[in-house]
């Protein structure tokens, strides 16, 4: 049996399975990337600008059966894929508008006399191996600056996202990316580790578990290949202040939940004041209560199932291991019985650093409950946790809320609002969360050749 194979997990029925590809196409794959890329690179940046417009608009065109794939494959609710797919199309579009500008040399003050400037230029094909919980977007946040930059991509997506992977590559040529600059590979592990030790392959970039993270940058180091590391995190959300505590409630709800619980940046630790506890955790159980698990193909339906079996085997392991060392259900707290990967919406309190729950990461619909009494204490508690992806911080004093920003060991912090995504915006964590960056000016940094090129008269 395939690893490549769609998996609804609405159902848990195999719908579709997909051949893995032997170690001759992957070979064939690093050579017509390889020389794909030269070509790619040799255009000018306004031609490469225009394949990526052309992507976003066939992303915007195409929303619709593209949503419904991710909705097979990992039960992202038909609403939230159209969201996913707007963001995609917003990414591509973003380095269309910018990417000349983001490559224009920068001239360079000389004290010694002369001329010097750096130029941005491609590095070669790039690997990226990403996951399923957003299967457009994680690519877009990677391909996107990379192919306006002038490199080329072999894409390594998750087993259980061979449809949508396959789409992908399907749009860029369809738009006109030539071929070869932009390849879909179903590689198992065991050939990624060949793949990257070739010598075609200049970079990597993954988005995943932080096991696979710490594999991948063993085997790149080996080889001497940069790598951008998006990995896990257990993101705090700190109530400092709540004068509308609805809002606060629903920045809280859409934090958590959305995508059944299962992103990098979700609001996993709620961590309120002494005197926002009791009211938030009142508020908040009754909205999590209040969520109608269903049908992810039903435009009005906002929690479906978890990805996978497994993925679900996991998240029950943490549960009630935290239960049975005393943790409180305040909402949920087991699996939905019936066919398929479904988990009721979950909230947790009085967690203790026995549990699993206190450090591990919980991929799914499970918000923890912390009660603090001061903003030092908030701030630390945030803290000490091996992650360090994005925050997310609700207070009304603007003072404050510079002051916890500065103080909160993350690559991202989130004011007012839920943690969340912008193309315009860098996204890239500290600690065990990854480095590197991507998005935004950043995400044409990380794999650019910053040349310099010195005139001296």
């Amino acid at each position: 049996m395939s690893i490549y194979r769609v998996v609804n997990p609405a159902t848990g029925e195999t719908e579709k399975e997909y051949p893995t590809a032997t170690d001759g196409e992957l070979r064939e794959a690093l050579a017509l990337a390889d020389e794909a890329q030269r070509a790619w690179a040799g255009r000018a940046p306004a031609e490469r600008a225009a394949v990526l417009r052309r992507v976003a608009d066939l992303y915007e065109e195409r929303k619709d059966g593209l949503a419904a794939i991710i909705t097979r494959e990992m039960g992202k609710p038909v609403k939230q894929a159209l969201g996913e797919l707007a963001t995609v199309a917003s990414i591509y579009r973003y380095y269309a508008e910018r990417g000349e500008g983001f490559l224009e040399a920068e001239e360079l003050d000389v004290a010694s006399g002369g001329r010097a400037v750096i130029r941005k230029e491609a590095v070669g094909t790039l690997l990226g191996i990403m996951p399923w919980n957003f299967p457009y977007y994680q690519v877009a946040r990677f391909a996107a600056p990379n192919l306006m930059l002038g490199n080329a991509v072999l894409l390594k997506h998750a087993p259980q996202c061979p449809e949508s992977a396959l789409a992908i590559e399907g749009l860029f040529r369809d738009a006109g990316l030539p071929e070869g600059a932009y390849v879909n590979i179903f590689a198992t592990n065991e050939q990624i580790e060949t793949v990257i030790g070739d010598d075609r392959i200049q970079g990597v970039s993954l988005t995943g578990s932080e096991r696979a993270g710490a594999a991948v940058a063993e085997i790149a180091g080996r080889n001497l290949k940069k790598v951008v590391l998006e990995l896990g995190g257990s993101d705090p959300y700190l109530i400092l202040g709540a004068s509308n505590m609805e809002q606060v409630v629903k920045n809280a709800l859409i934090g958590r939940m959305g995508n059944a619980g299962q992103a990098c940046n979700a609001a996993k630790r709620i961590i309120a004041l002494d005197e926002h506890y009791e009211g938030f955790s009142t508020a908040f159980t009754e909205a999590v209560r209040s969520i109608a698990v269903g049908d992810p193909a039903d435009p009005g339906t906002f929690m479906g199932p978890l990805s996978s079996e497994k993925a679900l085997e996991t998240l029950d392991e943490q549960v009630q291991d935290a239960i049975s060392k005393g943790a409180t259900v305040l909402a949920g707290g087991k699996r939905i019985d019936r066919p398929g990967a479904w988990y009721e919406p979950t909230v947790l309190a009085g967690i203790t650093p026995d549990m699993r729950a206190y450090k591990e990461e919980l991929f799914g619909p499970v918000a923890l409950l912390f009660k603090v009494g001061s903003e030092e204490e908030a701030v630390d508690f945030a803290n000490d946790s091996p992650y360090g992806l994005s925050a997310s911080v609700q207070t009304d004093d603007e003072a404050q809320a510079e002051r916890v920003a500065q103080r909160l060991q993350t690559g991202m912090v989130f004011i007012g609002a839920p943690s969340g995504t912008a193309a315009e915006l860098p996204f890239g964590g500290v600690k065990r969360s990854g480095f590197g960056r991507e998005l935004g000016r950043f995400g044409m940094e990380e794999f650019a050749n910053h040349k310099l090129v010195r005139l001296v008269r």
